[in-house]
């Protein structure tokens, strides 16, 4: 395993803790706060993180399979989608930023591995055929200025006919009061709607808050303008706000 500049102190990494406890047997849950105060609880996290190819949603197996070359899987987790392709036969790279995330992909079998923030990625790792930011993690990019700074970084370890499959969802598509008022609260401060201020908890572990964008399809293509990025085309979702965004390389005039 490589070792990025920063890492998560072990009280801080209630992401690891929950996915290494839970891959060693222990039932356990999710825990989401919001900057609000609103607090999300999930049972599924925890075995969505594990879920094996057969048990994925739809659209999920139908973007993975866009995936091509040497692939490079950003927050991958406990490494459901990194492990996948490894078994395809890619040569596959998967980051996070939580150290006991990775471990976890690692006693699972994943060959490589990286612990570091989406900030430090470059092409010092190495150049890619496809970047996979799948179980909605387009949302690490963090903020508009910040994802097309991200979205420049990731054109330069990426060959010219790269791709990158991105997992997002339109935060627009609820009607629940606590979710518009927080839309609202975001665009009173110069932030975009979906801008979401988020921490996670696990028993007595606490991450640092971050922030994490959900986009709607105008503010995905939004973003893309003036970038090397296109959207080739959506993969959408069954009964819910979620989609794939699959982007493509501009070609050069």
């Amino acid at each position: 395993m490589l070792k990025g500049s920063k890492m998560l102190t072990d009280i801080q990494d209630a992401y690891g803790h929950l996915l290494s406890d839970y891959h060693n047997g222990r039932e356990n849950v999710e825990i989401v706060e919001r900057e609000d105060g609103f607090i999300d609880v999930s049972r599924l996290g925890p075995f969505n993180y594990f879920a094996e190819y057969e048990d994925w949603a739809e659209h999920q197996k139908l973007g993975i399979q866009d995936a091509v070359g040497r692939v490079l899987d950003i927050g991958c987790g406990a490494g459901r989608h990194c492990l996948y392709l490894q078994k395809q036969g890619h040569d596959v790279l998967g980051t996070d930023i939580s150290p006991l995330a990775i471990q976890t992909c690692e006693h699972r079998g994943l060959k490589n591995s990286l612990v570091t923030p989406i900030t430090q990625l470059s092409s010092k790792i190495g150049i890619f055929d496809t970047i996979l930011m799948m179980g909605h993690n387009f949302g690490l990019v963090g903020s508009y200025k910040r994802a097309r700074w991200l979205l420049r970084r990731f054109a330069a370890m990426t060959n010219h006919a790269a791709k990158i499959i991105a997992e997002t969802l339109d935060p627009y598509q609820t009607e629940e009061p606590c979710h518009l008022a927080y839309h609202q609260f975001n665009r009173d401060r110069g932030r975009m709607g979906g801008q979401l201020r988020l921490r996670i908890r696990y028993r007595q572990y606490t991450t640092p808050w971050f922030d994490y964008l959900f986009v709607s399809k105008p503010e995905m293509e939004d973003i893309l303008e003036g970038t090397a990025w296109q959207v080739e085309r959506y993969i959408g979702a069954t009964n819910t706000p979620t989609y794939i965004a699959l982007l493509t390389k501009r070609l050069c005039s």
